[in-house]
């Protein structure tokens, strides 16, 4: 299994400073505010801060600038799945091997559990206080990172693609569907994960900018291959909920359209694709590449 750098350290720090930001929160109804603890803080990879990290680290960004981008991203990410969970949607019992939000708590809380996470996300941005000065002709950080989080996280992504999710569920979709809903549902936040460090950077290119955001666009596809992948390989214990849900929801996924050899494949191809596009770029890049290579190998 491929090493990644500082992933510890990294996940420590994203803890901690969404601890901190919960901990800061006056308790107006206690009930909401532990749900919204246990949305974010009961585990998780943390694979999007992550990313940012170490975007940030290859760009020379500043690091408490990542925090705010990092912990922006998580918030979303674990609203989303707050919501995703509900019977409305997947309808799951078990997330990271334990109950969901809405069987821990209640289905209400859950929702306004997610709800208030996807608002403290963009607090977290709105009040940050950016090292990277701007010209007073251009647009603040702020307003920026806050329109690229909007563009992954609403309509244009990730709750577009997870509508798309739902309307293909019961049926078969073709491959370049599948591709379209997923580049909005899992890559539109795993890109912004890349794009929003690469903003706090004056020094980053155009060019460069449209190079990482082929990258990110590519692991964030073959983040979603192989995930289809281990959910027909792994077992309930390594992914903390059941095997074969997507089979069971009847959803297309890429082994069902491509067979498992098939959907190997192109996740292998994927990552090919990634690490030539890291090539093109003028930064210390291998961690990055690691990611790129630990996010088809994994296995849960």
């Amino acid at each position: 299994m491929t090493t990644l750098t500082s992933y510890e350290h990294y996940q420590q720090r994203i803890n901690d400073f969404l601890a901190a930001k919960l901990e800061n929160l006056t308790t107006n109804d206690p009930k909401l505010l532990e749900a919204m603890r246990y949305g974010l803080l009961i585990g998780g990879k943390r694979m999007r801060p992550y990313l940012a990290y170490i975007t940030g680290e290859a760009i020379s960004a500043n690091l408490n600038d990542i925090d705010a981008i990092s912990g922006a991203l998580e918030c979303i990410h674990a609203y989303s799945l707050l919501h995703d969970d509900l019977p409305a949607m997947d309808d799951d019992d078990l997330r990271r091997g334990k109950p969901t939000c809405h069987r821990a708590f209640d289905e209400a809380t859950a929702i306004l559990a997610g709800d208030a996470l996807q608002t403290l996300a963009f607090d977290i941005l709105a009040n940050h206080t950016f090292s990277i000065k701007l010209s007073a002709s251009k647009t603040p950080i702020q307003v920026k990172l806050i329109q690229q989080l909007v563009r992954a996280s609403g309509y244009q992504g990730m709750c577009g693609g997870q509508a798309l999710d739902l309307a293909a569920t019961n049926k078969v979709i073709p491959l370049s569907e599948l591709e379209i809903l997923h580049s909005l549902k899992t890559g539109a936040l795993l890109a912004a994960a890349v794009l929003m460090p690469a903003e706090c950077c004056e020094q980053v290119t155009v060019e460069h900018k449209q190079i990482l955001s082929d990258y990110a666009q590519l692991i964030g596809l073959a983040y979603q291959v192989q995930d289809d992948i281990i959910d027909l390989t792994s077992t309930e214990e390594e992914l903390g909920k059941p095997v074969g849900s997507d089979l069971a929801a009847n959803k297309s996924t890429y082994p069902s359209l491509l067979g498992l050899q098939g959907a190997q494949d192109k996740a292998e191809n994927l990552l090919q694709q990634a690490l030539q596009a890291l090539a093109r770029l003028p930064y210390n890049t291998q961690s990055l590449a690691n990611f790129a290579t630990f996010i088809v190998k994994r296995s849960h």
